[in-house]
């Protein structure tokens, strides 16, 4: 089977999960509203067509070089010559990845010695065996990667093999806290040279768990647990109605929409660039893809309309991560599904506090509307109804997700299943602005995105499975109760660790090592568990605007080829408006704990 064949192969199989994981939960809705039953264990299905989707969205993205990581630049960009800086980390990577498919391997040998159906006829390790596939095609696309030449292939499988055989048969290295530290350098040498974020919690967790003579199997079983989570699928389901969303003319549409209804005030245009990021953002889960979607569209616009340019650059990455408290916020539903809190309530629970960051954005950006003395539109209620009628069918979107998730008819899978359905009929057969061509790449790029998060989940759990065996909540417990004795003491070294956590990390690993940390602290001083996760979400999204590191900052430097002083300087009023929001978040629970009260 030649290389271009195993390429053919992973796009048909992706594309015949994602819509099979779209299609179940829809068709659960249809049977349910005819009064008769729908697919046999559809719930567990979709669970485990998540999975699926996981890994072989990672494979894709491996593929194309776009497995989410701390830098813009890629480690396995192809090298006609070795750098043997890139060399290191790029060996590292690969005999992290391999490792991680030997401990996936392991995992399904033992559920084959104990099989267990998940369906009719389907033994869960059916299911699991895509962990080790998955992993070991992510490592030939990565080795394929790296150099042009065979040659230089080989050379980098010569060192994969070196390291395999030392960590395997030369036992004392298990023993020597010197090798340990060499190794920690190399993941983290390997981290800032580009090598995917996956990368390092997966190679820390390697290493913890091999120290401790546990079995490697550890970690995968962790990685199965929380991929194949209840709730979960809605992330790979949200993040494709947002691609459709994105990639049709939806946004030029709900442009005139906003401009219409709000172009009049002063400052008219940044809040309708806003409210749409908001939106988008909400959809997608990612303020980067916001960024990098709609950036090339909103930045004209700003500057047309006579923003300056450092108002224009700064508006735009601030609003990229506005979205994340809102329904039906991706972060907002892992954090849930980790800490164990209703999602729902914490849905519920972000929405004030949402619209209180949208408001303060938006009223500096009204300020400085009429502090540059940008011309105002004048109120046109025919363009307003015209506006109306043109973009009514994705006008009504916010309102049908909230009616699915808390109407109660309908579950939260199924709600961003039957949202994605709404979405296709919407944007292909009534707007007719995307043909089947269009959403086949659609999906194969949703799921490059979808791969490289839910990867980064689930090693993350195999690492927070060893800091919690290792009792470090619990000693991190011990340490606060004797050091700190007041809750506000605790909610502003809170606030000050997470804003580093937030410019340091990525917010989905982030979730998945820090809450189980937090959340005992949290109980402790009687922080009402949605009133914590409001904290937690809105401080890293403020960490997303944190010099010197915040990974917006990067996106927008990327996306629109400036320097980071630029950006910097650009963002720094709005990182201070973002920064009272926090502070109100986190001083005024009643803003998050309305629900339950």
């Amino acid at each position: 089977m030649t290389y271009f064949n195993i390429r053919t192969i992973e796009k048909y199989f992706t594309l015949f999960v994602f819509i099979s994981l779209v299609l179940l939960p829809a068709v659960e809705v249809i049977a349910r509203f005819f009064g008769t039953t729908g697919v046999i264990a559809s719930s567990v299905l979709v669970q485990h067509l998540t999975l699926w989707i996981g890994f072989a969205g990672a494979v894709i993205a491996a593929r194309r070089n776009k497995l989410l990581s701390l830098t813009t630049e890629p480690l396995f960009k192809t090298e006609l010559s070795i750098n043997w800086f890139n060399f290191i980390g790029k060996v590292t990577t690969i005999f992290i990845v391999l490792a991680l498919a030997y401990g996936s391997w392991e995992l399904v040998k033992i559920e084959m010695d104990y099989p267990v159906d998940i369906a009719p006829l389907l033994p869960r390790w059916a299911a699991q065996f895509v962990m080790p596939v998955g992993f070991f095609l992510i490592a030939i696309h990565l080795l394929i990667n790296g150099y042009a030449s065979w040659k230089n292939r080989s050379i980098m499988l010569f060192g994969i093999t070196s390291i395999i055989l030392l960590t395997r048969y030369f036992e004392p290295l298990q023993e020597s806290m010197f090798f340990m530290w060499i190794v920690i350098f190399f993941i983290f040498f390997s981290l800032v040279k580009g090598a995917p974020i996956f990368i390092g919690l997966g190679g820390l967790a390697i290493l913890f768990f091999w120290r401790d003579w546990t079995p490697l199997s550890a970690i995968s079983a962790e990685t199965y647990r929380i991929v194949v989570s209840p709730t979960l699928p809605t992330i790979p389901l949200f993040t494709l109605a947002g691609y459709i969303l994105a990639e049709s003319k939806a946004s030029e549409r709900l442009v005139k929409l906003f401009r219409s209804l709000f172009g009049w005030i002063p400052g008219g245009t940044p809040v309708v660039l806003v409210l749409l990021c908001g939106f988008f953002t909400a959809l997608t889960g990612g303020s980067g893809v916001t960024i990098l979607a709609l950036g090339g569209l909103l930045f004209p616009l700003l500057i047309k309309e006579g923003y300056s340019k450092h108002f224009s650059l700064g508006l735009i990455t601030v609003s990229g991560s506005l979205g994340l408290l809102f329904p039906p916020s991706l972060p907002l539903i892992i954090y849930g599904v980790t800490a164990a809190v209703s999602v729902k309530a914490i849905f519920l629970g972000g929405i004030i506090p949402g619209f209180i960051r949208v408001a303060m954005v938006g009223g500096w950006a009204v300020w400085q509307g009429k502090v540059q003395n940008v011309k105002r539109h004048k109120l046109d209620f025919k363009e307003c109804i015209k506006s109306i009628l043109d973009s009514k069918w994705e006008f009504v979107i916010p309102f049908f997700i909230l009616f699915g998730i808390f109407g109660g008819f309908t579950t939260l899978v199924e709600t961003a299943a039957m949202t994605v359905v709404y979405v296709f009929i919407v944007e292909v057969f009534i707007y007719k602005d995307l043909n089947w061509q269009d959403m086949r790449k659609v999906i194969l790029d949703c799921s490059t995105l979808i791969g490289g998060v839910l990867i980064i989940l689930g090693v993350a759990m195999g690492l927070t499975s060893y800091l919690v065996d290792a009792q470090i909540p619990l000693k991190l417990l011990a340490w606060v109760k004797t050091a700190i004795d007041s809750k506000i003491v605790f909610l502003l070294l809170l606030n000050l660790f997470l804003l580093a956590v937030g410019c340091m990390m990525d917010i989905f690993s982030a979730i998945i090592i820090v809450v189980p940390l937090i959340t005992p602290l949290g109980a402790y001083f009687g922080i009402d568990p949605v009133h914590l996760a409001i904290i937690f979400i809105a401080n890293l999204e403020l960490g997303f605007l944190t010099p010197p590191v915040g990974m917006n900052l990067f996106l927008s430097a990327y996306r629109f080829e400036e320097n980071m002083p630029t950006i910097y300087k650009s963002t720094l009023p709005f990182f201070l408006v973002m920064l009272l929001s926090v502070f109100a978040i986190t001083y005024i629970p009643i803003l998050s704990t309305w629900p339950g009260n």
